[in-house]
């Protein structure tokens, strides 16, 4: 006979190599985040819920302080941005990268330092200028050559504010064409094989009330190979010297940008990011020592390799169908909460979770529930055959793009947002509902 006392033991089967370090199974089929089963938080919260385990989020930030200590690391916000997540990212040093006057405004009335801030983007609005300014942001990555002007006499003739540039290597990397944004035929950056970049930096440093602080390049996304970032890092310190010999100008910053590749399904490649830092570190201090500069002090943006493999997002399966030699299994999310999988093809590996199945894998198509064909969460993955309506998927890797890009689509409200940490679970984002929605539609 089993006592109420009885202890539960745990094991951490080796499939779950892409899932959160505190990831346990308690009892066969029932996996617990953070010391939390995520079929409570299921039942709790509701479905779909995103799950982000605390601890995780913290060590990934450590991980990146231990790895650069010698430069500044910068949370990418656009990754995903709520007010706990502000709290770990200033508790644990790091500073924040920002794209829009809403990141910026949320971290700072959050309590994060402005000065520890930088703002960029391809096309910020007088909006975001102008919050930025307010505010007293630390630096603004200019993009375009009108933004020079723009922001000169937004500061003012009196004024002062720190700037970078962002340049465009000329150097293709990233898991998919439409997050690759290190070459010349893309929306971002000035160009150094065309001579944009120095032209804007030559206008730049007739504003007084600028101060170019350094140089920005962000080669993509996903990129799970060190060479990109060294052939950057060599082409970007050739641009300085040139920028030496033209106009005595030494910088004493480079932001390499983040993009660093995480693993979304078991076996798949991430980038090695003690090698990172230690390669991106010597080609650093070689290519200045033959330039016969000092070395500038190296910023990163890592934001998806913080954030994702911290979250997972838990599904209720709604039905299931056999069409010809397929099967759908539908559940009650899908291209709103998550649009990746239909933007760059990603795909995942989701798992059946609240209960244990003897039952034989089959592969089926994960689907949501939204009006389009495009809708789908994963493809061809091997899951139990006796998946039935009401059953949990859970889908690991989930932390990152998914609420930060959710859609309205179809009026179902976004997911809410959960934190897990020594047992605890607590709400961090509440559920869109339909008096949220309502509110916002106030014509007739």
């Amino acid at each position: 006979m089993t006592t109420l006392h009885e202890p539960v033991v745990t094991t951490t089967p080796a499939d779950l190599s892409v899932w959160p370090a505190s990831t346990t199974e308690p009892r066969p089929g029932d996996l617990a985040v953070g010391g939390v089963p995520l079929a409570e938080v299921a039942d709790r919260f509701g479905t779909p819920v995103y799950v982000l385990d605390e601890n995780e989020v913290r060590e990934r930030c450590r991980t990146y302080r231990h790895a650069f200590p010698d430069a500044e690391v910068l949370y990418a916000a656009k990754a995903f941005l709520c007010r706990a997540m502000v709290h770990w990212t200033e508790e644990e040093g790091l500073g924040l990268d920002v794209c829009s006057a809403g990141e910026l405004e949320l971290a700072v009335t959050t309590g994060f330092p402005p000065e520890r801030i930088v703002l960029h983007g391809n096309a910020k609005s007088p909006r975001d200028l102008e919050t930025a300014l307010r505010l007293g942001v630390g630096r603004i990555v200019i993009d375009s050559p009108s933004e020079i002007a723009r922001l000169a006499a937004a500061v003012g003739p009196d004024g002062h504010q720190k700037v970078m540039v962002r340049v465009v290597p000329g150097i293709s990397a990233g898991g998919h064409e439409k997050i690759r944004t290190g070459t010349d035929d893309q929306k971002f950056g000035l160009s150094i094989a065309d001579g944009y970049a120095q032209h804007a930096i030559a206008r730049i440093l007739d504003q007084p009330q600028l101060e170019l602080t350094g140089l920005h390049c962000h080669l993509g996304s996903q990129i799970t190979s060190v060479k990109p970032y060294l052939a950057a890092v060599r082409r970007v310190v050739g641009l300085m010297a040139r920028l030496y010999e033209q106009h005595g100008l030494v910088l004493p910053e480079l932001d390499l940008g983040g993009g660093h590749g995480i693993a979304y399904r078991p076996g798949e490649e991430a980038l090695d990011l003690t090698a990172l830092a230690r390669r991106v570190r010597a080609e650093l201090t070689d290519a200045c020592a033959a330039a016969g500069l000092p070395v500038p002090r190296l910023i990163i943006e890592p934001g998806r390799a913080v954030v994702g493999p911290a979250g997972i997002a838990v599904y209720r399966v709604l039905a299931v169908k056999k069409t010809g030699d397929h099967t759908f299994v539908a559940v009650d999310g899908g291209m709103s909460d998550n649009p990746r999988p239909a933007l760059y093809g990603v795909r995942y590996a989701p798992r059946l979770i609240g209960r244990s199945s003897a039952a034989p894998t089959a592969p089926v198509t994960v689907v949501g529930r939204h009006c389009e064909a495009g809708d789908v969460l994963a493809a061809d993955v091997e899951l139990p055959s006796d998946l039935r309506p009401g059953d949990l998927l859970a889908v690991p890797v989930a932390g990152a793009y998914h609420l930060s890009m959710a859609s309205g689509y179809n009026l179902v409200g976004r997911p809410p947002v959960t934190a897990v940490r020594d047992g605890h679970a607590r709400l961090l984002v509440r559920r869109e509902s339909l008096d949220d929605i309502r509110r916002r539609d106030v014509g007739l």
